[in-house]
């Protein structure tokens, strides 16, 4: 799969899961090859130009990605990710702002929850989950986004695993900096929040 010309490497964690991206440089054979998850997703051959961009697809949502390549002196090179056109430090930052993610292990097998803030989504182990919502103010069921329901001290959104109850649990903070916190209850039982 990946020969001797592999430079750089990068993970990059999206609602669907998190993917390796690998990087292949021939610097003298012009050759750059993309792979994603193991998989090739870019090849091009006999390039003489070494430096540029090679932009591909990400995950399930087809998320833009590019490599930069550019010349520090000689024939060195330095290799920069970009995802949905920001720095991957930047992306990941913005992405630690607009998700909450939870890892565990349920009936034997490791699960990586997302919850996508800004729209509400559920995901598990790059699955969107189907769910429904009840809107207090007017009352309606829909089909989509996750099912929330609306407490005293904030909201809830149930979903299901297997055959185990899912709550997240969206609670005002009372502090302005801390704003909405969010907490997952598996079974009833709340569990510990991850950083990737």
């Amino acid at each position: 799969m990946l020969s001797g010309d592999l430079v750089a490497s990068w993970e990059v964690a999206l609602s669907d899961g998190v993917h390796r991206i690998e990087f292949a440089h021939g610097t003298t054979t012009g050759k750059r090859v993309v792979y994603v998850n193991g998989q090739e997703v870019v090849r091009r051959d006999w390039l003489f130009k070494l430096v540029g961009k090679e932009t591909f697809a990400l995950g399930g949502a087809k998320t833009k990605a590019t490599i930069n390549i550019e010349a520090v002196s000689g024939f060195a090179y330095e290799y920069s990710l970009e995802v949905d056109g920001k720095s991957l430090q930047t992306f990941t930052d913005n992405r630690a702002k607009s998700t909450e993610t939870w890892l565990l292990r349920v009936d034997g097998e490791d699960r990586r929850v997302v919850l996508e803030k800004d729209t509400m989504d559920v995901w598990c182990n790059g699955q969107k989950m189907e769910t429904t919502i009840y809107n207090i103010w007017t009352g309606i069921d829909s089909v989509s986004p996750p099912k929330g329901e609306f407490v005293d001290d904030g909201s809830e959104t149930s979903f299901t695993l297997g055959e185990h109850e899912c709550c997240i649990k969206a609670t005002i903070s009372g502090r302005k900096k801390s704003g909405v916190l969010h907490h997952f209850l598996l079974d009833g039982e709340k569990i510990p929040q991850s950083h990737s």
